[in-house]
C-alpha cells in the first residue's frame, strides 16, 4: 500500500467535485422543471447543459479513481460497485468517501491498545 495516499486523495478530490455538481445541479433541475419552464428547452441555459455534460465527465474520472482505489485497498466486488455508484445519487459521494477514508484510516492504524 505503498501509494495508497495519493490513490485515497485522488478519489476525495474527485467525489467531493462530483457530488458538489452533481448536487448543485440537481437543485438547479427541480428549480428549473419546478418554477421554471424548462420543459421548453429554449428556456434552458447553455451552462445548464455544459454542467450536465462536465459532470458525466467527471462522474468517469470518479469511476476509475474509484475502481484504482478500491483495487488498492482490495474491497469486495459488491462494496467496489456500492462505492462506483455513489457518484450518481446526490450527495452519496461525500458518504462513499467518509466511509472509505474511515475503512483505510482504520486498517492502517491497525488494532487499538
Amino acid at each position: 500500500m505503498e501509494k495508497l495516499p495519493g490513490a485515497l486523495m485522488r478519489f476525495r478530490v474527485m467525489a467531493y467535485v462530483t457530488g458538489v455538481v452533481l448536487g448543485a445541479l440537481t437543485v438547479w433541475l427541480v428549480i428549473g422543471y419546478g418554477f421554471l419552464d424548462y420543459a421548453n428547452t429554449d428556456v434552458k441555459p447553455d451552462l445548464y447543459r455544459w454542467l450536465w455534460t462536465a459532470h458525466g465527465w467527471l462522474y468517469l474520472a470518479y469511476l476509475i479513481v474509484g475502481v484504482d482505489l478500491c483495487f488498492r485497498i482490495k474491497l469486495s466486488v459488491i462494496r467496489t460497485l456500492a462505492v462506483l455508484l455513489a457518484g450518481t445519487v446526490p450527495f452519496m459521494s461525500f458518504v462513499a468517501d467518509y466511509q472509505l477514508h474511515k475503512y483505510v484510516r482504520t486498517r492502517s492504524l491497525g488494532p487499538r491498545e
